[in-house]
């Protein structure tokens, strides 16, 4: 298996190495379609709009799940001009008028200029941004955005693949960076399947658009069938096969563990949270401002200990990729795992709480 874990941080080549450099982010940048250069994707803005964001505004709302969880936003330009083009994988990081900063998939036609589809579940006990999108962020309502990011990109056997045939794997919310690749898939005549799964139909979002691909789309709930197995989930998967998945951590760990031994498959991923923390220590960190300290177990990252703590600490992603999280060290060694901050940014001091730690046992001092 040749493995393509995508969480939202800089792309691989389409070739599909990992190595992180400014030629890769700026290949990156051109896929996705953006306006701008590698060093200003990097870089950290205020979580408001400001001089360097594009605005757009919230021109629809409809529900897409029959449960009321999931709704669809149109966004388009203040003065309905064109928007940066995207490639499908493509998310924007948007930023909402309370200051949070969210990442959503873009899920509607990359060839269109005039708008940008996206698509929100409510998650009650998640970090507030689907809550306001839900019951705060009306037709009219304006938020601001970077341009289309893609981190998830799809390469098209034919096209620059070496795979003969693509399967697609979606998960509940997973569908939206998938619908914009069977679109493409399909315009190229590419040989391909999917699967969409989630815990009943009623709960899954654009699922009659999903059907209207026919005859290489099944859709399996939970409710009816069970949970579905890693080999329901692959289905007829044979050599020479590229597997695109966007689902729950429990169905990617299963997929990847059905995969280990397929030397001849691709398995390109996108996970909407952090990996578990691993080979972890414990420390601890104290906040400058009050003098406070915090234990951080070996388990969990320095920000979540922050949030147990009730300190504010700004994030959005989670995952190392945005940079929202960004924190100055007044003291104490780092042990960065990131593949965001440049090396002069991490030697001036600078860290992502949601994914690095503490290097050594004196622990750190955050000019928080």
């Amino acid at each position: 298996m040749r493995l393509f874990d995508h969480y939202r941080q800089t792309p691989p080549s389409a070739s599909g190495r990992t190595r992180h450099d400014l030629t890769l982010s700026l290949a990156g940048a051109a896929i996705s379609g953006m306006l701008a250069t590698s060093v200003a994707v990097r870089r950290v803005r205020p979580p408001r709009g400001g001089a360097d964001t594009l605005a757009l505004v919230v021109e629809r709302r409809r529900v897409v799940a029959r449960d009321q969880d999931v709704i669809e936003l149109t966004l388009v330009s203040p003065g309905g001009g064109p928007l940066p083009r995207w490639y499908p994988g493509a998310h924007l990081d948007v930023h909402l008028p309370s200051g949070l900063v969210r990442q959503y998939s873009l899920c509607g036609d990359p060839a269109s200029t005039g708008h940008y589809r996206i698509a929100v579940r409510r998650i009650p006990g998640g970090g507030g941004g689907s809550v306001e999108i839900h019951d705060a962020l009306a037709e009219g309502a304006t938020v601001h955005t970077h341009g289309p990011r893609n981190a998830f990109p799809l390469t098209v056997p034919g096209y620059g693949s070496p795979a003969r045939r693509l399967r697609f794997i979606a998960g509940g919310i997973g569908i939206t960076p998938i619908l914009p690749m069977l679109d493409l898939a399909r315009d190229r005549g590419v040989d391909w399947s999917m699967i969409y799964t989630g815990r009943t139909r009623d709960s899954l979002p654009f699922v009659e658009e999903v059907e209207a691909f026919g005859a290489a789309v099944e859709v399996r709930t939970d409710d009816r069938f069970g949970l579905p197995s890693a080999d329901e989930l692959l289905g007829d998967c044979p050599d020479g096969t590229a597997v695109y998945a966007c689902g729950p951590a429990p169905m990617l760990t299963s997929i990847r563990a059905a995969l280990a031994d397929r030397d001849d498959v691709e398995l390109h991923f996108e996970r909407f949270a952090a990996a578990p923390v691993v080979d972890g220590r414990p420390f601890r960190a104290t906040v400058a401002s009050s003098g406070e300290t915090v234990g951080v177990s070996a388990e969990e990252t320095l920000l979540g200990a922050l949030q147990r703590a009730g300190v504010h600490a700004p994030y959005s992603c989670q995952q190392g990729f945005c940079g929202t999280c960004r924190t100055k060290v007044l003291a104490g060694e780092v042990d960065h795992r990131d593949t965001l901050l440049t090396e002069p940014e991490r030697a001036a001091g600078m860290m992502l709480t949601c994914v690095s730690r503490a290097a050594g046992e004196s622990g750190l001092t955050l000019d928080l």
